[in-house]
């Protein structure tokens, strides 16, 4: 463009968003809802009548321009990956955009892990 510099400030905070990749932390139990979280995680409590907690990070992201996103998951996830996959699929994958949901891996540490733990 002509009279914008490389380094133009405002020039980078407009790339910025397309550039970042947002990650929403959202393997909340929400042990104070009790009755709420007993079969779902805390993100994917109904708020507000069809919308859901994760709803709120994930509006954030897109109105701030950011348009790929990991979702990382953990306690009760299935109805969090369900609500993810049904409302919010209208990303363009040629453009790059995304909602990746990022399971957490969880194992049980057999006698060899602790061994080689201590080798190290």
């Amino acid at each position: 463009m002509v009279g914008v510099e490389k380094n133009d400030p405002l020039m980078l905070a407009r790339q910025l968003p397309i550039k970042s990749v947002a990650l929403i932390l959202a393997g909340g139990r929400g042990t104070r809802l009790k009755d709420l979280t007993n079969k779902r995680a805390k993100p994917a409590v109904h708020f507000g009548g069809k919308f859901r907690i994760i709803d709120f990070a994930l509006s954030n992201c897109i109105n701030s321009g950011i348009r790929r996103i990991g979702v990382i998951t953990q306690y009760q996830s299935h109805t969090l990956v369900q609500h993810i996959q049904r409302g919010w699929s209208f990303f363009n994958e040629e453009m790059n955009e995304f909602v990746d949901l990022l399971p957490a891996q969880q194992r049980m540490q057999g006698k060899t892990g602790i061994a080689a733990r201590r080798m190290r």
